[in-house]
């Protein structure tokens, strides 16, 4: 599984699919391995509203109850995972959809009791990927793991975790080539506002305790920072632009590159 490129879709750039879904085609068709990690936020929160179920969030993060759950299953693993993966295929690429419930791909443990069922990951189990990098098909992963709970009566067995860190972990299991994320923002900003476009893990680091990187942008970084133990390259670009993801594997992308300093 050498140079892979995993790629974090983020709900609000699922909506680009006239360009995003054909630069992964075509990255596919150009012999390029790609892992895919989807978000869905928007969407769930839309499907929690019509449930009547509100939404809380603690640094980026929702409180997961179990009616939270059942809805972040629905919609992560199948309703936006199967519209992902019809929509490279159409194109006549080569997907298949899974979470990381699927071969127990992604196993985790409740990360903070008032946070609920939410998950950290503390191990990614690489056989479902290889299986089907090396059928050549395109994995496309639900972030939805296994709760590998200590207790013997517990009745909840999936975990809602953080698509960003789910993402920073796969690229760090799997030593990917490298790292993109695509969002609805330029990139990393400094407390002006303006890109920086290259950053060091130091740098990175320290933009998140300063709280100059807030919000959603901390897990992202944090999983830079997590995906560079052993991954060369990561960036956080504007996946709204027109063949963001094309232009970033050639080189000619924008946003912020995080980067270990040779």
């Amino acid at each position: 599984m050498d140079k892979v490129t995993v790629v974090k879709l983020g709900g609000a750039t699922l909506g680009s699919y006239d360009t995003t879904i054909e630069d992964i085609v075509e990255l596919q068709q150009q012999g390029k391995s790609l892992v895919i990690v989807h978000g869905g936020g928007k969407l769930i929160t839309e499907w929690l509203i019509k449930q009547e179920v509100s939404s809380t969030f603690v640094h980026g993060e929702r409180i997961t109850d179990k009616a939270t759950l059942e809805v972040v299953i629905s919609v992560l693993a199948g309703l936006v995972n199967k519209e992902i993966v019809a929509a490279i295929n159409n194109l006549g690429g080569q997907a298949v959809g899974i979470s990381g419930v699927d071969g127990a791909l992604i196993q985790g443990r409740v990360k903070d009791i008032e946070l609920g069922y939410v998950g950290r990951v503390v191990k990614i189990n690489l056989a479902p990927l290889a299986a089907l990098l090396q059928s050549g098909y395109i994995p496309v992963v639900a972030p939805v793991g296994i709760n590998l709970s200590d207790k013997p009566d517990e009745t909840i067995r999936m975990l809602n975790i953080n698509a960003d860190a789910v993402a920073g972990e796969i690229a760090a299991a799997i030593d990917a080539e490298r790292l993109i994320f695509l969002t609805d923002v330029v990139g990393v900003c400094d407390h002006s506002g303006n890109l920086l476009p290259k950053l060091s893990p130091g740098e990175a680091e320290a933009l998140v305790a300063s709280g100059v990187a807030s919000g959603g942008m901390i897990p992202k970084v944090k999983a830079c920072l997590r995906a560079l133990s052993s991954t060369s390259t990561t960036s956080i670009v504007d996946g709204r632009q027109p063949h963001a993801l094309l232009k970033e594997i050639e080189g000619h992308g924008g946003g912020t590159t995080i980067q270990a300093v040779n």
